[in-house]
């Protein structure tokens, strides 16, 4: 449950806060309440897990760690290109 507070500040530290919300995308009551947290030390929540590995229930069966290797071996290679401002072409590194 979440309660209302009232709080003064003065127009520059309202000005600046509202200017560094609006440069992080949030309202200024987002960013005052993430200050909070940051400064009383709350845990910030846990996101589900299966957001961070894209874990799903519907769709065909996979297998990560068989395809592993090959999968890593592309991401580096992306990475390669990326950096060194290369087009990718259709030819691939030698698979070993």
């Amino acid at each position: 449950m979440t309660a209302r507070a009232q709080i003064t500040i003065d127009p520059e530290t309202r000005r600046r806060a509202k200017a560094k919300a609006a440069e992080l995308g949030i309202s200024f009551a987002e960013f005052v309440r993430r200050a909070m947290n940051r400064a009383l030390g709350e845990p910030q929540p846990k996101p589900d897990i299966s957001v961070l590995f894209d874990l799903v229930d519907e769709g065909p069966v996979t297998d990560i760690a068989r395809n592993k290797d090959e999968m890593i071996a592309e991401a580096v290679w992306q990475e390669h290109l990326r950096k060194t401002r290369h087009k990718p072409s259709k030819r691939r590194p030698d698979k070993r």
